[in-house]
């Protein structure tokens, strides 16, 4: 609250609630102080897809958004290659992911997770990836930050497989944060396509869980609108989304629930 004292103008005429004394003019100014919006990203070190990181990572910066990234252990992470491959991908959109992947300071001088409060920040963004499910899913401080940013004042962002932290992380109370809760993400009917009858990945590590069946297990409303091509979904405080086409999607979802708007 500042008071301020001026000489006598129009500004009673301009209907401003203001107090005359002797000649000044003396009105109260509410001073509200608002800052930048703040956002973490949890990357994995076991894999991410490049563009399901990339692309909410540049929306975000280009609303001024100001972010932070965090990995397990502080190292930088590590890109699933097959998000690099042109023939996987698309010449342009492997060619972006890797030239960012490579340069950006944010992502190649991350915090460890365990350092990150959910306090510092209006949203965590969860990108996508095979590798989070040996990773982040089922790490006790992200599983923490995803609890504690939609018990308190924040949005999250959780992308693709890992939706698949949604069949580990509960509430402060115990109970699974997905229960109830419509949410999207990496399907099965996709998963059939990558994995062998073994469940092993083309790389040769075995996948330790399939992210649909976690989250329908923990009691999460499933629906990857597999007829969609994006599938976004917002219930509450937390949004889903599908895979690396609703990358884009996901972020403008994103910045409309934090009330923040594109900058020209």
């Amino acid at each position: 609250m500042v008071t301020v004292m001026l000489p006598q103008t129009n500004l009673l005429a301009q209907g401003l609630a203001a107090e005359p004394r002797g000649g000044l003019v003396v009105f109260t100014l509410l001073v509200v102080e608002g800052g930048m919006t703040d956002a973490l990203f949890v990357v994995s070190e076991e894999g991410y897809w490049g563009e399901e990181c990339v692309e909410p990572l540049e929306t975000l910066s280009n609303a001024g958004v100001e972010i932070t990234v965090a990995t397990p252990s502080g190292s930088p992470p590590i890109i699933d290659e097959r998000s690099l491959d042109p023939d996987e991908v698309g010449e342009e959109t492997a060619e972006h992911v890797r030239e960012v992947h490579e340069t950006d300071e944010r992502l190649n001088d991350p915090i460890p997770v365990a350092q990150a409060d959910a306090e510092g920040y209006d949203t965590v963004v969860f990108p996508g990836g095979h590798g989070t499910a040996w990773d982040i899913n089922q790490d006790k401080h992200a599983r923490e930050l995803l609890r504690d940013i939609v018990e308190g004042h924040g949005k999250a962002l959780v992308v693709c497989h890992a939706v698949g932290m949604l069949g580990f992380a509960r509430d402060s109370h115990g109970a699974f944060i997905v229960n109830g809760r419509d949410v999207t993400g990496f399907p099965n009917e996709w998963e059939e396509g990558i994995v062998d009858e073994a469940d092993r990945m083309p790389d040769g590590r075995k996948l330790p869980y399939w992210t649909e069946d976690e989250v329908t297990a923990a009691g999460g409303n499933w629906d990857a609108e597999l007829e969609s091509e994006t599938s976004v979904t917002v219930d509450g405080d937390l949004i889903t989304a599908r895979g690396p086409g609703s990358s884009s999607a996901a972020a403008e979802t994103l910045l409309e629930e934090l009330d923040v708007e594109l900058e020209a």
